[in-house]
């Protein structure tokens, strides 16, 4: 997947540079003016997708210097950016095809995805603040909590 994000930075002219991040608050990724910053001490390659996939939220959905996140205004682009890393990394399709594949477990599904299982979970919760318990995927009930396909 972190391949598949970076190739679409590319296509947007969007530079990706890995670098020593240290800014208070453990800031693991930045966007400003077409530019990624993910920090270089970040090992995992899922853990990197879902940065990478949210600063591209940033890129999509966001605009001006939203780091301050005391206000209400820079906290609702914040979520925007999230959701759409959500989307892009965790679509419900992709949920319902590994459930029919067998996959049984976060562990597994998060796996599958090329995700973390953070970032399954808050995709998950996201969905069921978005849906409510469950939500129909091609033509099969997706439940959220417990996660299964009905």
């Amino acid at each position: 997947m972190y391949e598949a994000l970076l190739n679409q930075c590319t296509k947007e002219n969007i530079l990706v540079q890995e670098r020593d991040i240290e800014i208070k608050g453990g800031i693991k990724g930045l966007y400003a003016e077409n530019v990624i910053w993910i920090n270089k001490r970040i090992k995992s390659i899922a853990e990197k997708s879902c940065i990478l996939a949210e600063e591209l939220g940033h890129h999509y959905t966001s605009f001006g210097d939203i780091l301050d996140q005391k206000d209400m205004w820079k906290r609702k682009q914040e979520v925007k950016a999230r959701e759409w890393a959500y989307e892009r990394l965790v679509p419900l399709n992709k949920i319902v095809q590994a459930q029919r594949e067998g996959i049984t477990n976060r562990f597994e599904l998060a796996e599958y995805l090329g995700v973390t299982e953070d970032f399954l979970q808050n995709a998950l919760d996201r969905y069921k603040e978005k849906f409510g318990i469950y939500t129909f995927v091609n033509g099969y009930r997706l439940f959220f909590d417990p996660l299964r396909v009905g």
